[in-house]
């Protein structure tokens, strides 16, 4: 595979490495690359054609839709569900499982997406993206019970970066590539192969406006970097927040970094901020085929075993030693608590 390969063609390459391969998964995936070229086209004409602003109505979570939610959530229905792909679909602006209709040809995957990353950023010109996995299944017609696999279990997962440029970023298993939208052409071509996070970096990305709930060792974190020379790491950090994760993540896999929505107490209740299923698992695929850690603060994310299509987890993803330190505070704070309880149970024994 060089630099300049179709998307298409490394997709057959892949596939030519598997004998048993049927080629559902390589159509499914240019189903996929023609959903999201789909959405570039509408993102980029923006107001022209009447895309931007708020719908009339709230998606499943409780949240004001933005018209692209509804119309990229529609377009990833329509290319997908008469291909014969698929036995089913979830996504973050559905609230069940979104069945292939009886009559139509079904496949043996699942398909889960967030058709729209960022949608606070639509309205004003900034990146926003889709994100998806794809894993098996065995049964013609899936219930929810069947997508609650760990993301351990995705065939691939992946994501399409609406920016200065479109591009798609997906892991099989073998790596983590991305590739770039050639409008001449009309195709994804590889860009970046085999991308690797530098284990070392001066950057974090976190909404500050949260730190009064955040818990200590995240606190503590974010307080140490800030100290700068006079930190621990001896050396200047910089802060970085776009209000997507896609993109805020594709600079860490680009040049490295910290990105985190931890747990405060202002969402404590509902067990996070960010959907496990749509995306926390599929972007914590990709950076671990890059090198990089991602973890809840206490557990691996690749191994939670969702309890629903909706659970939503902490993320703290990026460079290696940045989320090892941080694993660290959390390590030395769970065990700070744990002696703290024990005393107390003596006390009062």
């Amino acid at each position: 595979m060089q630099l300049g390969t179709p998307l298409s063609q490394y997709l057959i390459e892949e596939q030519r490495l598997y004998p048993e391969a049927t080629g559902s998964f390589t159509l499914l995936m240019n189903d996929i690359a023609l959903a999201c070229k789909t959405i570039s086209a509408a993102v980029r004409k923006g107001a022209l054609v009447d895309v931007l602003g708020n719908a009339e109505s709230d998606n499943c979570q409780g949240e004001q839709q933005k018209k692209l939610d509804i119309i990229a959530n529609e377009l990833f229905i329509k290319n997908n569900i008469w291909r014969g792909h698929i036995a089913a679909m979830a996504s973050e602006e559905m609230e069940e499982v979104y069945p292939i209709p009886d009559g139509q040809p079904k496949g043996k995957y699942l398909l889960v997406f967030d058709p729209l990353d960022g949608s606070s950023n639509i309205d004003v010109d900034g990146p926003i993206g889709t994100i998806f996995s794809i894993m098996r299944s065995d049964k013609e017609n899936p219930t929810e019970a069947d997508f609650l696999q760990e993301g351990t279990k995705q065939v691939c997962a992946g994501y399409c970066l609406y920016g200065p440029a479109t591009m798609i970023v997906i892991s099989i298993g073998h790596g983590t590539h991305a590739f770039t939208l050639d409008p001449d052409i009309g195709e994804f071509v590889l860009t970046h192969k085999d991308i690797q996070i530098p284990e070392d970096s001066a950057e974090y990305s976190i909404n500050h406006s949260n730190r009064l709930g955040w818990e200590k060792p995240m606190l503590q974190y974010v307080e140490d970097r800030e100290a700068g020379k006079n930190g621990p790491k001896g050396k200047r950090y910089t802060m970085r927040w776009v209000g997507a994760m896609v993109m805020d993540v594709h600079r860490i896999l680009m040049r490295g970094g910290m990105f985190a929505y931890p747990i405060d107490e202002g969402i404590r209740a509902k067990g996070g901020r960010l959907r496990l299923m749509y995306e926390a698992s599929p972007i914590s695929f990709l950076v671990e085929q890059a090198g990089g850690i991602a973890t809840t603060g206490y557990q691996r994310i690749l191994d939670v075993k969702p309890s629903g299509l909706h659970q939503r987890v902490p993320v703290i993803i990026g460079s290696k030693n940045e989320v090892i330190d941080i694993l660290n505070y959390h390590k030395s704070y769970a065990e700070q608590n744990s002696m703290e309880f024990n005393h107390k149970c003596k006390l009062f024994s």
